[in-house]
């Protein structure tokens, strides 16, 4: 049986649904004041928001299915002990009135602290419990390698996603595909190659070359993912499917807890490229199938389609012959964090509890 230390997961990652109003809106139950907030509207076709403690609600947002600089318009007043309220003003992609809307929560540890592990100094927002930092640095100019940024987890992040605050795409690296390989989180492409692009450690991450705004003057910031047993999986599958049909018996992953958020994304083509990322929770779809998704690469309102995948007692299973989520060869990666663990520290039962 898989242990955990971490006995609620909802205490470091949770997921709220509301419905926007127009106007000032306190948004309550989410259980901690977030440090990584993600909004999506689910009725409309209004961008993907990130807002985090480390850049400041005032920087606003940056948008995972763009290229876009941080926005600057401050469509989030606060970070509140049990949620976030949204402005008065510039409230369309968070709270425009009788739009419905998924936020996605995740603690750190407020706004950071000066961190000097590295070779450039950042600011760190680090949850060593859930294994989740925030990271934010600026380049320092001219050609350079070998380039470390403190990222405070004392483990080494499975995944980390990279955004230039100025204009550039989103970059993620995944430990499946190794230091030479990345994915875009605003794009469809598969894995992309190029040498050295990240190689983290339990203290720093390591960028051997100039790829990630090393070699410009341009703010950075890095959100770092080490896996946590019992509350995150990182990991890949293998699609099986040889036909594109409405459902298919395709792989079940072990993720040793219920999972309360999915993202998935066809990393290496097996036969039909060009597959969006994924998005499933259990406050979208409180039961299975888990047949509505949204893609953090598209502004589209969420889509309902047979059944995708399954969220279950001890992991998840895929359900469909779509080559988005099973296409025969191909590699799948994706992140999951938990609903409940299987058992807690002392060994009983999540269900039990």
């Amino acid at each position: 049986m898989a242990y955990t230390t971490i006995n609620k997961p909802s205490e470091y990652f949770n997921t709220k649904l509301y419905t926007g109003n127009g106007t000032t809106n306190a948004i309550t139950g989410v259980g901690f004041q977030p440090d990584l907030l993600w909004i999506k509207a689910r009725s409309s076709a209004y961008n993907h928001n990130l807002y985090d403690a480390v850049r400041g609600l005032s920087a606003g947002a940056i948008i995972s299915n763009t290229t876009d600089a941080e926005d600057s318009v401050q469509r989030i007043a606060t970070l509140d002990a049990d949620g976030f309220t949204t402005s008065s003003t510039n409230y369309t992609y968070t709270n425009a009135s009788g739009t419905t809307y998924v936020a996605w929560n995740w603690l750190a540890n407020g706004a950071g602290v000066s961190n000097t592990d590295g070779s450039i100094t950042s600011t760190v927002s680090a949850n060593t419990t859930s294994g989740f930092s925030i990271v934010k640095w600026t380049g320092t100019g001219g050609s350079q390698s070998n380039v470390t940024i403190g990222h405070g987890l004392n483990a080494t992040p499975k995944v980390i996603i990279f955004k230039q605050l100025d204009t550039g795409g989103w970059i993620v690296y995944h430990e499946v595909l190794g230091s030479n390989n990345f994915l875009t989180l605003n794009a469809t492409d598969a894995s992309t190659s190029a040498t050295g692009i990240c190689n983290p450690n339990s203290t720093n991450i390591v960028l051997p070359t100039s790829y990630l705004g090393t070699n410009s003057t341009a703010g950075m910031i890095a959100y770092c993912f080490a896996e946590k047993k019992g509350f995150s999986k990182f990991g890949s599958y293998v699609g099986n499917s040889p036909t594109s049909q409405a459902e298919y018996n395709g792989a079940f992953i072990y993720t040793g807890f219920k999972p309360a958020f999915v993202i998935l994304k066809q990393a290496i083509v097996g036969t039909v490229a060009g597959q969006a990322w994924y998005l499933h929770d259990n406050k979208r779809t409180p039961y299975n199938p888990s047949s509505e998704y949204l893609s953090p690469n598209s502004n589209n309102a969420e889509t309902s389609a047979p059944p995708l995948i399954d969220l279950l007692s001890n992991g998840f299973k895929i359900n469909s012959g779509y080559s988005a989520y099973n296409d025969n060869g191909s590699t799948f990666i994706y992140m999951a964090f938990a609903e409940e663990p299987l058992v807690g520290t002392n060994g009983v039962p999540a269900t039990a509890r």
